[in-house]
């Protein structure tokens, strides 16, 4: 049931944490992937690496998902390497951590382009290669809908994500292609680094998660697999909250 033998899937974001472990993950089942990235190469490598020792096929694909024409030349590539796509996961994200009243607008643009509308032009370029069964995913947070601090782009950024994941729900469903979004929740990945107050956030996070550890990047990248399988045929348009409980803690 989890078998992706034959399938093609493209993880934006995927050098690195939760891109990373998504890809090996459907790797494992069977899956050929492509990982985009932007500026990590060599963590991008890696990534190839631990593919290609599963007996994956593994394309590098430099591009920033907020940028068309890259986007173009990023898909151009999947065709000429495997000339169709039936997985696609949203992954790449960007933002800057401030207080709202020190925003300006090129931040607001920098964290809705890469955040949300990515998701949006991934889409529409891969759509063409897609058939009835494909799975797309985006990879939000609870920062969607939660107040958290100094993350008012990256929040407001990623509840349009989930938003725009609702609307292509209704609209991709009758051609049979599952579209939902993966939140997760406070995980220890490079990322989290920049904030200022990282060793608070995991601290509380720990604290209030009544299964009592963070969420890690394989226990996203286990539903990314479950939403790639047959089990989940019948969700869409929804978002699948992983971490440990710590939502339901108000």
């Amino acid at each position: 049931m989890f078998n992706l033998q034959g399938k093609i899937a493209l993880i934006t974001g995927g050098s690195r944490g939760i891109g990373r472990a998504i890809a090996i993950r459907l790797a494992e089942q069977g899956a050929d992937v492509i990982v985009n990235y932007v500026r990590h190469r060599r963590d991008a490598e890696e990534t190839a690496a631990e593919v290609e020792k599963i007996g994956r096929k593994c394309l590098l694909v430099k591009a920033n998902v907020a940028n068309n024409g890259d986007v173009q030349k990023m898909f151009a590539a999947i065709v000429e390497q495997f000339g169709r796509l039936d997985i696609l996961v949203s992954n790449a994200a960007s933002g800057v951590l401030k207080p709202a009243l020190e925003l300006t607008e090129r931040h607001w643009n920098w964290a809705m382009e890469i955040n949300a509308r990515a998701l949006l032009t991934l889409v529409q370029h891969g759509l063409p290669l897609m058939n009835r069964g494909s799975r797309i995913m985006a990879v939000s947070s609870l920062g969607s809908v939660r107040a958290i601090e100094n993350y008012t782009t990256v929040g407001a950024s990623k509840a349009a994500l989930e938003s725009l994941v609702r609307h292509l729900a209704v609209e991709l469903g009758p051609q049979g292609i599952n579209v939902n979004t993966i939140s997760a929740g406070a995980v220890d990945t490079d990322a989290l680094k920049h904030f200022p107050n990282r060793d608070e956030i995991l601290n509380t996070a720990i604290s209030r998660t009544p299964l009592g550890r963070l969420t890690t990047p394989q226990d996203v990248a286990d539903i990314a697999l479950f939403l790639c399988s047959n089990l989940s045929a019948m969700i869409q348009g929804q978002v699948i909250t992983v971490d440990g409980g710590y939502a339901i803690r108000g």
